[in-house]
């Protein structure tokens, strides 16, 4: 498991999954907000790769999270489109409701950027987020991540369309937190 101050990542187990499609893929303005496609309800058993416990994929390494206190699932935290020619990956993470406002995100973006520059070798970490989710600019922010841009109207959620912010990251730039 790799390890923050507050949070851990680890890989997904089975029993993680009812609780995940119930709090967080079910709720249909959130997934919209977090997904960048279409919500669809997701069947148990079905064979959306979220509901894996193991995966294959060499683009994405999808984690569970749960609070180091006291072992309790609180999220998902992925890395995707692992590109490996070009050394280069993006970040993402969904709290379940309980769980957002206390810090857990700053935490999981310091985990998965150690786990991208330090274990994975990558060269640069993205994180595109919804214009008016402050709570991931700030965790992206507090690590060191740089506005780089703004698309404007480029995500289709719940009958609008709004901006996105491209945030990134350099090896050479990035510190661990302390």
């Amino acid at each position: 498991m790799l390890t923050g101050s507050i949070v851990g990542l680890r890989a997904r187990h089975e029993e993680d999954v009812p609780i995940l499609l119930t709090e967080l893929w079910d709720d249909v303005v959130n997934s919209s907000r977090a997904e960048g496609s279409p919500w669809r309800p997701v069947s148990p058993g079905s064979d959306d790769p979220r509901l894996k416990a193991d995966t294959t994929e060499d683009d994405v390494v999808r984690f569970s999270i749960v609070e180091l206190a006291g072992g309790s699932l609180i999220g998902v935290a992925t890395l995707w489109g692992i590109d490996t020619h070009n050394r280069f990956a993006h970040i993402g993470l969904g709290l379940l409701p309980a769980a957002r406002g206390h810090g857990y995100g700053t935490d999981v973006v310091a985990v998965l950027s150690h786990y991208g520059f330090v274990v994975r070798g990558l060269n640069r970490l993205q994180i595109e987020t919804l214009a008016d989710n402050a709570a991931m600019l700030a965790a992206a922010e507090r690590n060191g991540f740089v506005r780089e841009g703004v698309t404007r109207s480029s995500a289709w959620v719940m009958g609008e369309f709004l901006d996105e912010v491209i945030l990134g990251q350099l090896a050479a730039d990035y510190r661990p937190r302390a």
